[in-house]
């Protein structure tokens, strides 16, 4: 048994890890690699035994942008375990060797955890946050203006990922300096989710569900209104996906998601205090 890191480009070694991810989560990590956005900030930190991925823990980095400040974050997650290699405490290892690598080096470290596991995580000086989601009705009798820019090329990909390097986000809890993070989504999951408005001159992720419009992520000066307005007068619902600079007209809702507690440590997480927020779900890996 050995622990085993930075091995993206090891085919064999991603292989299994991929395999591992593919039987635990029915999830492939080989696309987002293969498109060329797997880069060093997803770093598996894996027990191998006779060269199989048997457990993993991720660290992401997701560095946020919060009030103009940078605070420093690691995200944990792809946090798993074959079936036939599971009691044995590999991930107690491999949480004390992440530990022993970060803590202390950065601003904060977070995850999201099922409730199978609520128990583990404080044991390595996690606690539990709640987060708060942001909606409001709206009323708009505008046209919509929007165009769907689907992302089916690397060229459509290279100029994504341009203009998220290059736009300020809107919100007040925004990933800096992982677009491969954001393309895991707009190159897989979300490539009709993108949209461009020519007279605010803004891209937008964005989901319409009926009169419902879901924002994820806003690149380029508009405000949120803005944007809503145009989506056009079919949307009369909306509800963000990151939190707000503003709060003022929302309904601040505390987030419940079934299955799934956020956990956190770290001075990043004591400095933010009572302040009521959401890390963008697009940024969730």
């Amino acid at each position: 048994m050995k622990i085993v890191k930075d091995y993206r480009d090891t085919k064999e070694l991603r292989d299994s890890f991929n395999e591992l991810a593919k039987k635990v989560f029915n999830l492939s990590f080989e696309e987002w690699y293969q498109n060329g956005f797997w880069k060093e900030n997803y770093n598996p930190v894996s027990i191998v035994i006779e060269g199989k991925v048997v457990s993993n823990v991720s660290v992401n980095k997701c560095n946020m942008n919060y009030n103009g400040n940078i605070l420093k974050l690691l995200q944990l997650g792809t946090v798993m375990t074959a079936p036939e290699y599971r009691g044995n405490g590999y991930v107690r290892i491999l949480m004390d060797e992440i530990m022993k690598e970060y803590e202390g080096k950065v601003d904060g470290i977070y995850l999201y955890a099922n409730d199978s596991v609520l128990d583990f995580y404080p044991k390595f000086g996690f606690v539990t946050k709640p987060e708060f989601q942001y909606s409001k009705h709206v009323i708009n009798t505008a046209t919509d203006v929007t165009e769907n820019i689907p992302m089916e090329t690397s060229e459509d990909w290279v100029k994504m990922v341009d203009i998220i390097k290059t736009r300020p986000q809107c919100g007040n809890m925004t990933m800096n300096g992982n677009e491969g993070l954001f393309m895991f989504y707009l190159s897989q999951f979300m490539k009709e989710n993108v949209y461009y408005v020519n007279s605010i001159d803004t891209y937008v992720v964005a989901e319409v569900d009926g009169d419902t419009l879901m924002l994820h992520a806003i690149f380029g000066e508009a405000s949120i209104d803005d944007v809503i307005t145009s989506f056009g007068s079919n949307i009369s619902n909306v509800i963000l996906f990151f939190t707000p600079i503003d709060k003022t007209g929302y309904e601040e809702k505390k987030v419940d998601e079934e299955d799934t507690t956020f956990f956190v440590k770290g001075k990043a997480f004591e400095i933010l205090g009572d302040y009521k927020f959401m890390l963008p779900a697009i940024t969730h890996a």
